[in-house]
């Protein structure tokens, strides 16, 4: 099996044994890496789509199909391993694509693209066509935007119900947390929290568990979203501005996130993010900042994270916006670049 680590694609993977390879949605297009035979190591093993920036990849799971959202350069498919691709856009009509994700319906693969400015598309046929969840658009998006110029929001993390892939939760950079229980053909958005929201985590044990993170940091609901804790600020020692984070899908209070010391207001004037990494396993409650191979503060943003349960045990991968790839396969207590 393969993963996948990506600012907008899939961050929470299973495998019956442990990948061997990687592949890295980065500006100069996919990267694929491939550990060393004997284990000790990884190497770059090919490149695709070189004159993309590569937003978000995903492997959908029945056809292995690998696809790759760009900005600002819409959708490419790969149904060969990475080695030829086609742009699938047809009825995309915002083609600076942040977000990919792929759900089970009706028992085919259903894929999910998010735009800036902030649309919903979705396929059934692996891309070749594609149309729009308009209702996503219905709720007031009149404080939708975004700090840096053009100052316009984008969908930033699609995510859907364990149990109910008719349930989604779409998170707004910035507009605000997104719901839908009918497969996108009405949408709520959930009060409750800031509206520059990163992305959503479920408990798959206890869906009724969801963390947010966003730009004030973290927030996390016990009842399915009617109401929610502010349990980190942004003077948290986690980081003021935290990003990706992931569960362990079998011990779900076992979480694992990226945070900035501040918002990227600051990382512009100081060319320093102050990067952290940190663990919970008491499902958020506390939290232990990482090291042992990780510096103190990484000076640039952690951009991607993933982590696969393979059984005997689970590997995190994080990725920066200066290139550098961060592996532990000893649950966090060492990293290796």
């Amino acid at each position: 099996m393969a993963l996948t680590l990506s600012h907008g694609g899939d961050t929470i993977f299973s495998s019956p044994t442990r990948s061997d390879e990687v592949l890295v949605g980065t500006k100069e297009g996919v990267v694929f890496i491939r550990r060393s035979a004997d284990g000790s190591g990884w190497a770059v093993a090919k490149r695709a789509l070189t004159d993309k920036h590569i937003h978000a990849v995903i492997i959908e799971p029945l056809s292995g199909a690998i696809i790759a959202g760009a900005t600002p350069d819409s959708v490419y498919v790969s149904e060969d391993g990475g080695d030829t691709w086609e742009r699938r856009d047809n009825g995309i009509t915002e083609t600076d694509i942040y977000s990919l994700a792929s759900a089970r319906v009706n028992g085919g693969a259903r894929i999910f693209a998010g735009s800036e400015p902030a649309y919903l598309f979705y396929s059934d046929d692996l891309g070749r066509h594609w149309s729009e969840l308009s209702a996503m658009r219905s709720v007031d998006m009149s404080g939708w935007t975004f700090p840096a110029p053009p100052h316009i929001a984008h969908t930033k993390h699609i995510n859907f119900h364990p149990d109910d892939t008719d349930t989604l939760f779409i998170s707004i950079e910035q507009g605000g947390l997104l719901k839908s229980t009918d497969a996108g053909q009405h949408f709520q958005i959930i009060p409750g929290m800031d509206d520059d929201v990163h992305r959503t985590v479920i408990n798959p044990k206890d869906p009724d568990r969801i963390y947010v993170t966003g730009g004030d940091g973290m927030y996390v609901t016990s009842d399915g979203g009617s109401n929610w804790e502010h349990w980190t600020t942004t003077d948290h020692e986690i980081g003021g501005y935290p990003d990706l984070l992931v569960l362990h899908p079998r011990q779900p209070d076992l979480l694992f996130v990226a945070a900035a010391q501040h918002g990227p207001g600051a990382w512009r004037e100081t060319r320093f993010a102050g990067s952290r990494i940190s663990r919970s396993t008491d499902g958020g409650r506390t939290w232990e900042h990482l090291r042992n191979g990780l510096p103190d503060r990484l000076q640039p943003s952690i951009e991607a994270m993933c982590l696969e349960d393979w059984g005997e045990s689970f590997s995190i991968f994080a990725a920066t916006g200066t290139g550098e790839i961060w592996c532990s396969e000893d649950g966090g207590d060492h990293w290796a670049e």
